[in-house]
């Protein structure tokens, strides 16, 4: 709703103002209906929300040349583009975190190479681990020494001061 007015707004000053180039006039200034008027070779509707104070300035007129520029001509595309190389793909051995606070765990694996691990709650309540550093690894996968990519490390986690076997 409030693009809508804005672009009525805006298309009754512009009519206003293009409708005032060129006439020389020190009438004071005029006030339009901020939300347009609709108009129609058979009806005319007018519609004022709230008023908006537009003053009419004198045209200006500029005796400069226009200035040509010569045509730019594009550079031809090399022969051959080199393709991007791919993304290296990092594995690392899965590194022993069980009883570690998870925060502790995936800073151990992100100083291997390895920057995205999932965590889940061990309980199946679905919990979210907002903070870290209150929660405790009970499992992972994979198991000690298989090797990891991004993501492939899951952790299993339940939050401090709950029973578990650490």
């Amino acid at each position: 709703m409030n693009r809508l007015l804005f672009g009525a707004v805006m298309a009754v000053v512009l009519v206003g103002s293009v409708s005032a180039c060129g006439a020389e006039s020190d009438s004071p200034a005029e006030t339009l209906p901020s939300s347009g008027a609709v108009a129609s070779s058979t009806t005319t509707t007018s519609t004022v929300v709230e008023s908006t104070t537009v003053k009419s300035l004198p045209a200006t007129t500029s005796s400069t040349p226009k200035q040509t520029l010569p045509p730019v001509e594009a550079e031809p595309a090399p022969a051959a583009a080199v393709p991007a190389a791919a993304p290296e793909v990092t594995s690392v051995p899965m590194p022993p975190v069980v009883c570690m606070d998870l925060q502790s765990a995936q800073n151990l694996i992100q100083e291997l190479g390895v920057f995205y691990s999932r965590s889940v709650d061990a309980t199946g309540k679905g919990r979210k681990q907002v903070l870290d550093a209150n929660w405790i690894v009970v499992g992972q996968t994979p198991g000690v020494g298989v090797p990891i990519g991004e993501g492939d490390a899951v952790l299993s986690v339940v939050k401090i001061g709950e029973p578990n076997l650490c």
